[in-house]
């Protein structure tokens, strides 16, 4: 943990740290702690939502009925 003044002092060389090495850098300001936190980019398939799939034998999916499912409109 650093000071606000300490962070003033030294505030690009901090930042450049932080960005090269990942690591947050916490400064205590009037009893607070405030956080400096490089952003994660997270890759395209990170960020997929979780979905239910298909479970099972997917020859079985051919040999079943669908006409319970289906009602003919179009959502």
């Amino acid at each position: 943990m650093i000071t606000a003044s300490r962070l003033r002092e030294n505030i690009y060389r901090i930042l450049d740290g932080v960005a090269e090495s990942g690591v947050p850098v916490e400064i205590v300001r009037k009893g607070v702690v405030l956080r400096i936190v490089p952003e994660i980019k997270r890759s395209k398939l990170a960020r997929l939502k979780k979905r239910r799939a298909f479970e099972g034998d997917s020859n079985e999916i051919v040999d079943i009925n669908w006409l319970s499912e289906w009602n003919g409109k179009r959502k």
